[in-house]
């Protein structure tokens, strides 16, 4: 029989169980999602893809409105295998944008290793961070504010950027991103853990789009250090 003090922990241990099981399926689904990317990537590369690269300013505001869309389309149907359907075309599509700057890491002598350079930083980063967020007992939920702030003022800064074409502004944007989804990363694994989030495909989405913009951000830095053209 079951007395009235154990029943908490039962729900406790009920809540922590799914919401391992949600962490399990986020990352079983962004492994998957690498797929579409990789293919999105080589098949823009091979096409010499570009989004409208004769006006930076457009291409990102459409860029943007494409990828909102996606998004927005995922979290309406999250709650279905149509949300996953999305996902992996929303990452097919990151793919063939992530398809330029490869592209221009390429057209250095040692843009191979360049590019195997942030992938091994950027998977260090995630398994470090995502480590620590799912095993504290610490809530990172304190920083969301902080980090949004903080990515509202990057748009900001990129969106000026596109005007100015200023290198040293490129290079700090870089960095700064490179912290903003590094903390993004502690905070999304946490919150997952924390029951913050409790559906598997907008945490992968969350999680994916920190990946993502990391490694895009120390492929550039890495370019602007270490790329070489002799």
């Amino acid at each position: 029989m079951q007395t009235s003090h154990t029943l908490p922990q039962t729900i406790a241990g009920d809540v922590g169980e799914r919401q391992q099981r949600v962490l399990r399926n986020t990352y079983a689904l962004l492994a998957l999602s690498m797929a579409p990317t990789v293919l999105g990537a080589l098949l823009g590369i091979q096409l010499n893809f570009s989004f409208m690269a004769g006006s930076p300013f457009l291409g990102f505001l459409l860029f943007m409105g494409v990828a909102i869309g996606f998004m927005w389309g995922i979290e309406r149907t999250k709650n279905s295998g149509m949300g996953v359907v999305l996902l992996l075309g929303f990452t097919f599509f990151m793919g063939l944008m992530l398809s330029r700057i490869l592209q221009v890491a390429l057209g250095f002598n040692n843009g191979g290793t360049m590019i195997a350079m942030a992938a091994t930083g950027t998977g260090a980063i995630f398994v470090t961070l995502a480590s620590v967020a799912a095993t504290t007992k610490r809530d990172f939920s304190n920083i969301g504010k902080f980090l949004f702030g903080g990515m509202i003022l990057l748009i900001v800064a990129i969106l000026a950027n596109l005007y100015f074409q200023i290198p040293a502004m490129s290079l700090a944007i870089s960095a700064i991103a490179v912290a903003i989804f590094s903390g993004y990363v502690l905070y999304d694994i946490n919150r997952i853990v924390h029951g913050g989030e409790d559906n598997y495909i907008s945490a992968t989405l969350a999680v994916y789009l920190d990946i993502y913009n990391i490694f895009v951000s120390l492929l550039q830095l890495i370019m602007a250090f270490t790329g070489d053209r002799d």
